[in-house]
């Protein structure tokens, strides 16, 4: 069950979710990428014991050696943006910490030492950055991070200097897609120092018209600006997305329409379905849902859906090994129940 998706949250029809990332290393160690097993090991621990000692928002932890985790519920995981590609590739000395609601996790010996990260649905940064402030606040009343007075936050990656803070949104952008004033609009934002990459971050493609965006760097402003900056580049997008939505609807309805229900019609009756036909057709669903035109399954929880449909989140709700074609009748089986729920 995916429990951090919520679909609350500002501008929630477009914007998917917030993201505050903090990238931390502790002073007198090798950065993760020379580590040794047994340093990293200590890390690990150091880290760890923290939290373990401290109450932290009342949430409950676990806490994971990466090396313990199956292959499945790894990718899982990642699947749910809970943890990063990059931890499991540095698998044998990496691990994470992570709340029962899965809204915060520590991703330890990733990068950087310590990569702290707040996941929150709709527009809701400037909340997800308090949070990720208070917790960050905590662990340096134990932890000696690597600090410089001219520098700031010492990081493993240069970009990451300064704040080593990263503030992401994840929008839905189906209609700037459509009129193709999306690749205009980008353009224009990456002027701005803002980055746009994939679902899965950098080295991502995107996927069923979703889109993130970051701020490029992290040296020469406060936390609060850098968020404060991506939130009104977001909301900016959010606006046009918008205008591009009407636009579909006034100058081009019929063919919107038509675009909307050939996608309804496959998802609610196909058999079988891959990855990226059902995320794609979803997205063009959610866009008459949005729009008014199937305002029938407005209380889908799309943005979960789009989760729930991942190969290896079927293949662990399924608790059994499924094929790639038995993962894709179950796809379908899946988008079918979700639609047929608000039938009923």
């Amino acid at each position: 069950m995916i429990k951090w998706i919520d679909d609350s949250g500002t501008e929630k029809d477009i914007v998917v979710s917030s993201r505050i990332r903090y990238a931390r290393n502790l002073k007198n160690h090798k950065f993760p990428i020379i580590l040794d097993k047994k340093e990293s090991e200590e890390i690990f621990k150091e880290i760890s014991d923290v939290v373990k000692s401290k109450d932290i928002y009342g949430k409950n932890f676990s806490h994971f050696k990466t090396s313990d985790i199956p292959p499945l519920e790894k990718n899982m995981l990642i699947e749910r943006h809970i943890i990063s590609p990059a931890l499991i590739e540095n698998q044998g000395m990496s691990g994470f910490i992570m709340s029962n609601d899965e809204k915060i996790s520590i991703m330890i010996n990733e990068e950087d030492h310590l990569r702290l990260q707040v996941l929150s649905s709709g527009l809701n940064l400037m909340e997800c950055l308090e949070k990720a402030d208070e917790i960050d606040s905590i662990l340096d009343e134990k932890l000696e991070y690597a600090y410089h007075k001219q520098f700031g936050y010492i990081t493993a990656c240069p970009t990451n200097l300064g704040t080593g803070l990263r503030a992401s949104s994840m929008l839905h952008l189906p209609a700037l897609v459509m009129t193709g004033r999306l690749e205009k609009l980008l353009n224009t934002i990456s002027k701005f120092g803002i980055s746009v990459r994939g679902v899965y971050g950098e080295g991502s493609k995107s996927i069923g018209y979703l889109f993130q965006i970051s701020n490029q760097t992290t040296l020469g402003n406060d936390e609060k600006t850098i968020v404060e900056k991506i939130e009104k580049i977001a909301i900016q997008i959010v606006n046009k997305e918008r205008e591009a939505r009407e636009y579909l609807l006034n100058e081009n309805r019929l063919e919107l329409d038509d675009r909307v229900h050939r996608a309804y019609g496959i998802v609610t009756n196909c058999t079988k379905i891959t990855t990226d036909e059902a995320v794609k057709l979803l997205s063009l669903v959610k866009l008459g849902v949005d729009t008014g035109l199937l305002e029938k399954y407005k209380d889908i929880n799309f943005n979960k859906l789009f989760v729930e449909i991942q190969p290896m989140n079927i293949q662990f709700e399924a608790r059994e090994e499924l094929n790639e074609i038995e993962r894709d009748t179950k796809r379908a089986e899946i988008i079918k129940t979700a639609f047929n729920k608000e039938s009923e």
